[in-house]
């Protein structure tokens, strides 16, 4: 009877649930990560503009100034002999390594009333901050000229914008 007695209590303790005593408790930590980077800033060069150069507007046509200072005229518009085109600068700081893209936009330039539509074109879609997190690049457009704008200088402004990837 002994055994039985033995087996039947063995039988219970195994198959009863086992409960935690109060107090029991476990404690695990976990994971947690930040990364700071350093804000992308945009400069544009003081000394640098989209120069579109001097250009007599016969009867219309464009002026064309490649990111990489290379210009050209379409159409009945023709460069004054002396005359300077250059693609605009600009600068980028941020974050050591990282890519960025670029973009630019349209714009007009103005003598009082009179106005002449240009788009732009950056030198690189996007590209690598380098190890000390500084890169330039260029911007160059078309100008779009009717051949009606009166003599004079024309000025206007464009926006540039980087962003990370």
């Amino acid at each position: 009877m002994k055994k039985i007695l033995l087996s039947a209590l063995v039988a219970l303790t195994v198959t009863a649930p086992a409960y935690a005593a109060s107090g029991n408790t476990s404690t695990a930590s976990g994971a947690a990560a930040a990364n700071v980077v350093t804000p992308i800033v945009l400069t544009h060069t003081s000394s640098a503009t989209l120069n579109f150069g001097s250009f007599t507007t016969g009867s219309g046509g464009s002026v064309s100034v490649a990111a990489d200072n290379t210009s050209s005229t379409t159409g009945d518009v023709g460069f004054v002999p002396g005359s300077t085109q250059a693609a605009d600068q600009f600068s980028v700081k941020g974050d050591a390594g990282r890519s960025f893209s670029i973009s630019s936009g349209s714009g007009t330039v103005a003598n009082g009333a009179v106005t002449m539509a240009f788009v732009t074109v950056p030198s690189l879609a996007s590209t690598t901050l380098s190890p000390t997190g500084t890169a330039t690049f260029t911007v160059g457009g078309t100008l779009t000229v009717t051949g009606s704008e009166t003599a004079g200088a024309y000025h206007g402004t464009y926006d540039a914008t980087v962003a990370y990837n």
